[in-house]
């Protein structure tokens, strides 16, 4: 069952989700005493979230940029140690929506937040704590899930007094807190194990070597869509949906064709670059990426589409993958 694409009435938990969509496949018996569950990753937007997610996962599996809300479904990534197995939900990055996309993107960290066993809230170490930040403390407020504060970019600090105000935020919470950088991996292991102390006894809810439940596909769309965040100016990213209209598997390489959606003629045009020459290199970079992901050969061609307004309908928001999850 696609994460995106579910459509139940009522609020369903990960766990039942997981153990409804796993029938038939060979899951091992977790051995006595481990642990296992559901970890939402929470924050403003450009926090880290995703570069976390990646590197406790050891791989790949949300797209990064400098641009803030890259997110846009919420992705699990998975991480099995001999002791656990946590799944991590990357959410979009609360904040106040502009659009309806931005109103399904914040609902859904919300739902994220209330159908998990631990939170993690994420925050920027190189600045103060603002106001983005203490939105979120009072939303946590109202959960009784376990959260833990971390305070993210520490190979960014120009000075310790900057945990102070997150300290503050944390002590009036009695949350523990754990200080750590996402980019080069310092004191991650501690967060780790902070996070499996948290966690209750439990099976396991995927096979161990699977890092992310997400199919190919969503990936190879998020993988192009990165691109475009990376190349092309301010007005463009976040106007762009990807669709894979197809894959064809042959013995020696992967055929791919995929669709760029944007909403004005402009952006298309600034897609597609003079004389074609920006839709090649997201083209040549999405590709290498993409060959990463399935360790083959990849062809792929890539079509820019109109879709005038799609992220004030509802009715395309559906057809594009972005939906309210239950």
């Amino acid at each position: 069952m696609s994460e995106h694409t579910k459509n139940d009435s009522a609020q369903q938990h990960p766990k039942e989700e997981f153990l409804e969509s796993s029938v038939g496949v060979s899951i091992p018996v977790a051995p006595e005493g481990f642990k296992s569950g559901f970890i939402a990753i929470v924050g403003r937007p450009n926090v880290g979230k995703s570069t976390l997610m990646n590197q406790l996962v050891g791989q790949k599996v949300a797209i990064t940029s400098p641009v803030a809300q890259t997110t846009r479904n919420r992705l699990r990534g998975i991480l099995t140690t001999p002791a656990a197995q946590l799944i991590f939900v990357d959410t979009p990055g609360i904040h106040k929506p502009h659009h309806q996309l931005g109103k399904v993107l914040v609902q859904n960290a919300r739902i994220g937040i209330e159908s998990v066993d631990v939170v993690l809230l994420v925050v920027d170490g190189a600045v103060p704590a603002g106001g983005g930040d203490r939105f979120i403390v009072d939303l946590l407020q109202r959960t009784k899930t376990p959260v833990i504060l971390g305070i993210n970019k520490s190979d960014l600090q120009t000075s310790e007094s900057l945990d102070e105000s997150y300290l503050q935020l944390a002590t009036s919470q009695d949350w523990q807190v754990t200080k750590f950088s996402a980019l080069t991996g310092d004191n991650l292991e501690t967060l780790q194990q902070q996070l499996i102390d948290k966690l209750e006894p439990g099976p396991y809810y995927y096979p161990p070597d699977l890092v992310t439940d997400q199919p190919e596909r969503f990936i190879m769309g998020e993988l192009i869509r990165e691109q475009i965040l990376l190349l092309t100016r301010q007005e463009v990213p976040h106007s762009v949906a990807i669709t894979i209209d197809v894959v064809e598997e042959a013995p020696k390489i992967t055929r791919i064709l995929a669709t760029i959606n944007v909403e004005r003629e402009s952006q298309k045009g600034i897609v597609i670059g003079k004389k074609g020459s920006l839709l090649k290199e997201i083209g040549s970079a999405a590709r290498q990426q993409i060959q990463k992901l399935i360790a083959g050969k990849v062809y792929l061609e890539l079509f820019v589409k109109v879709q005038p307004k799609w992220r004030q309908s509802r009715l395309l928001l559906a057809d594009l993958g972005y939906r309210v999850e239950n």
